[in-house]
C-alpha cells in the first residue's frame, strides 16, 4: 500500500553531508565553522530560565527580531526570524508558488532547493552557469520568459564559492517579476576589500528577499536558526505561513547571544579568510585549480590524471572528511573542501601530498 502523493514517490531526497561521531575524524565535508559560538552563547545558556519552558516562545522571536534588525539598519518588521535558513526555503516556495507554478535556480547550485520544489509539486526551471560560475546574460529576463515565480540565488555562491557583484543582483531583482531569494549563507566569510552590501538592495527591489543564517558565521550549526529579510510585502505573507512557534525560548537566547557579539564573530572570519588563502595556495601548488573563494570552503578540480572519488575515499581511509558530488554534472572532478583549524589544515594539506606523491 502507499500512502505517499505521486509527486513525493517520485522525488529523490535531499543527502547531506556524512555525519560522523567520532573525535577522530577532521571533517572537512559540510561547510562548518571550524570555531566554537561566542562565549556569551555558553553565558546564555548557563543563565537559561528553565521555569520559563512551561510557556510558549515569542511566536516571533521579538527580542531577537530587534537585534538583527539593529545590525541591518532595519526595521523588525523587515525581519522573519526561521528555525535554521532551509526553513525560509521552504516558506518561500509554500507562500510565493502554487503547485505546478514554476521554480527557477542557476545549476550547480544547493541541491536542496530541487528537493523542496518537488515536495511542493511545482516545476524546476533550470538554467547553467558558464565555465566561469557566472549566471547567464540577462537571466532577469530568461526569468520572466520560463515564467518563473520565484527564483533561488545563491551568493557567495555554493559550490563554488565565487562572487556576484551587487549590482548583477540588483539588475537580475529589477528585471523580474517574480521573487527573487538571494540565499547569502556565507557571506560572513566575503573578504571585506569586496564591499560587498546587499541589505541597501531591500529599499530598491520589494521582490528581493535575503536568507542568513547562523550555521556558518556563527558556529551555531547545531543550533538550526536563520532569518530572513526583505520589504513588509514579503514578511508579511511569510508570517502567515510559519510555523506557530517556529523558533524556541533557548535557540532565540543563543542565537541572540551570539550575534551581539560580533568582535568574537568577526575574529573567527578573519580567521576563516586567513586560512582558506593558506590552504587554496597549498591546494594550487599541488596541481589542483580552484576558483577564488569567498566562502568557508574551496571546490577544488583534481590535477590531471586523478580522481577525485579515489582521493575522497583514500582521504577518507586517513579520517579526514571531505565533500565528493557523486553523479552530479560538472562536479565529479572536483572536491568540495571545508577551511577547518590551522592543524585541521595542515592535516589535510600533508595527506593530499603523500597521495599524490
Amino acid at each position: 500500500m502507499t500512502y505517499e502523493r505521486k509527486n513525493i514517490a517520485a522525488m529523490e531526497a535531499y543527502v547531506p553531508g556524512e555525519q560522523i561521531d567520532s573525535s577522530e575524524i577532521i571533517k572537512l565535508n559540510t561547510n562548518e565553522n571550524p570555531y566554537p559560538p561566542s562565549p556569551c552563547v555558553s553565558e546564555a545558556l548557563a543563565s537559561a530560565d528553565v521555569p520559563r519552558l512551561r510557556q510558549y516562545p515569542s511566536p516571533t522571536a521579538k527580542s531577537l527580531q530587534k537585534t538583527i534588525a539593529a545590525k541591518h539598519n532595519l526595521d523588525p518588521e523587515n525581519v522573519l526570524v526561521t528555525n535554521g535558513g532551509d526553513e525560509l526555503l521552504r516558506m518561500a516556495i509554500t507562500t510565493f508558488v502554487d503547485p505546478g507554478e514554476k521554480v527557477a535556480i542557476a545549476r550547480p547550485t544547493y541541491t536542496l532547493y530541487q528537493v523542496l520544489a518537488d515536495a511542493h509539486d511545482a516545476q524546476m526551471e533550470v538554467f547553467e552557469l558558464d565555465s566561469n560560475w557566472n549566471l547567464p546574460g540577462n537571466f532577469g529576463d530568461l526569468l520572466n520568459d520560463a515564467e518563473a515565480k520565484l527564483a533561488f540565488l545563491v551568493n557567495p555562491h555554493a559550490p563554488s564559492g565565487t562572487l556576484l557583484p551587487v549590482e548583477e543582483i540588483s539588475a537580475v531583482a529589477e528585471t523580474f517579476r517574480g521573487v527573487l531569494l538571494l540565499d547569502e549563507a556565507y557571506v560572513d566569510f566575503v573578504e571585506p576589500d569586496a564591499a560587498y552590501s546587499s541589505e541597501a538592495l531591500l529599499e530598491k527591489h520589494e521582490n528581493l528577499l535575503i536568507l542568513r543564517s547562523f550555521s556558518k558565521g556563527y558556529s551555531l550549526a547545531g543550533l538550526r536558526m536563520g532569518y530572513g529579510l526583505g520589504n513588509t510585502s514579503l514578511i508579511n505573507p511569510l508570517m502567515k505561513t510559519k510555523d506557530s512557534y517556529n523558533t524556541d525560548l533557548i535557540a532565540q537566547s543563543l542565537a541572540d547571544a551570539a550575534i551581539r557579539d560580533q568582535d568574537y564573530a568577526s575574529d573567527t572570519w578573519n580567521r576563516v579568510r586567513a586560512e582558506r588563502r593558506t590552504v587554496s595556495a597549498a591546494l594550487r601548488g599541488m596541481g589542483f585549480v580552484l576558483p577564488e573563494s569567498q566562502t568557508n570552503f574551496v571546490l577544488a578540480t583534481v590535477p590531471y590524471g586523478q580522481k577525485a572519488e579515489s582521493l575522497y575515499h583514500a582521504l577518507k581511509s586517513r579520517n579526514i572528511l571531505v565533500r565528493y558530488f557523486k553523479n552530479e554534472n560538472r562536479l565529479e572532478d572536483k572536491l568540495r573542501i571545508t577551511i577547518g583549524t590551522p592543524k585541521e589544515n595542515q592535516t589535510l594539506i600533508n595527506a593530499l601530498n603523500d597521495l599524490l606523491d
